[in-house]
């Protein structure tokens, strides 16, 4: 049982199909660390990279329930590259929705994700500050120079850099009282670097590197989005919606995709003790059926996403809450999937263990639970955030 509505369209039918492509690759990828780089190049032929992307410069302008669809289904096949497609959704969302960028650089990034498949993606993580949504400014640091800015600092799981072409970099100014944001840091950029040390246990295909940037110049625009540290208060309900329920969607994905080889392991295995299929124990059946109710419970994720295209989004820390509940119930189904299946799921030669490896990755992506469940229970206090 899948338990989603059969809301089919071009890009979810096409994001189906290559994603069947992407898993035959997936395990090399995993075992080598390898970046995907077919795989984003099918993204573009297929013209999902610009999905998200306003209508008025060439994009589709999908809402979050298509593009969460599509990133869903990209991550039964390979989560990496869904991870990758994720935060390309997320930023185009932003890019439509925040007024405070120049127009022409808007315009630029915008129409560059639909004639050239141009991937973009937000560098916010330091190696002392973490996070940036626990709070803290950031040690990049921002200085005048004649006709622009000079960055430098250094950012840690940067997913997708080694195709980004646009970085939106967090850095504070160096002035008296600095200012926050995000410097736009063109691919190429004359003392920007990629230090390859992405060696994790889950996502392994993301290209989640380190950057230095060292005296990295831009021209005065690309400091697209900078303000008083006050000025970054919680974002509306609706721009706090994209990236948790992106993020959900592709360990909803992982977990789909290990639920699916259960099944055909359960079907075939056939132990000579037993003389038919596991899949005739009534144990399997009902540790499948506790498995299909997880699944079914983040099909949340589906109608949150309908009622954010709708304009009716759940209040923040509800999305916040979704984005802990799917992501719990991803690593629970597939946590029971390895514990039914015993050395076999263990085994490389077999992809529940990349699944749980890839699933476990789900309670690293920010805001993660300790923030969240505390939110929550002080909005059901009534207390103020």
């Amino acid at each position: 049982m899948d338990g989603r509505a059969d809301h089919s369209s071009e890009p979810r039918a096409i994001a189906r199909v290559i994603a069947r492509d992407f898993a035959r690759t997936a395990a090399a990828h995993d075992a080598a660390a390898s970046f995907p780089l077919a795989n984003i190049e099918a993204l573009r032929r297929a013209g999902l990279a610009g999905l998200v992307t306003a209508r008025a410069h060439g994009g589709g302008e999908a809402g979050l329930a298509e593009a969460v669809a599509v990133v869903a289904a990209i991550a039964e096949g390979e989560p990496s590259t869904a991870l990758v497609l994720a935060q390309q959704y997320h930023f185009h969302a932003q890019l439509r929705q925040n007024p405070r960028w120049p127009e022409a650089m808007r315009a630029r990034v915008a129409r560059s994700a639909v004639t050239e498949g141009a991937f973009a993606n937000n560098l916010r993580v330091e190696p002392a500050l973490g996070t940036p949504m626990r709070g803290g400014l950031p040690a990049t640091t921002a200085r005048r120079v004649a006709g622009g800015w000079s960055i430098s600092g250094h950012k840690i799981f940067s997913t997708g850099v080694p195709i980004l072409a646009w970085n939106a970099v967090w850095a504070r100014t160096d002035e008296p009282e600095p200012r926050v944001g995000a410097f736009l840091v063109p691919r190429g950029t004359p003392g920007f670097s990629i230090v390859e040390t992405w060696d994790h246990l889950g996502m392994r295909a993301s290209g989640s590197h380190d950057v230095l940037l060292q005296d990295v110049v831009i021209p005065a625009d690309h400091a697209v989005d900078i303000r008083r540290p006050a000025e970054w208060g919680v974002p509306d309900a609706a721009s706090a919606a994209w990236p948790v329920l992106l993020f959900a969607a592709v360990y909803d994905g992982v977990a789909r995709a290990a639920r699916n080889w259960l099944i055909g392991f359960l079907k075939n295995r056939t132990p000579a003790n037993l003389g038919a299929p596991l899949s005739s124990l009534p144990r399997m059946q009902e540790a499948v059926g506790e498995i299909e109710a997880l699944l079914l419970a983040n099909t949340m994720l589906f109608g949150l996403a309908e009622r954010v295209d709708q304009g009716t989004p759940p209040p923040v820390h509800e999305s916040y809450l979704a984005k802990h509940l799917i992501s719990a119930n991803a690593i629970a189904a597939v946590e029971k999937a390895v514990a039914l299946t015993g050395n076999p799921g263990l085994s490389r030669a077999n992809p529940l263990e990349r699944h749980l490896r890839d699933v476990l990755c789900a309670r690293v992506h920010s805001p993660q639970s300790d923030t969240i469940l505390l939110g929550a229970g002080r909005a059901a206090l009534g207390l103020q955030s």
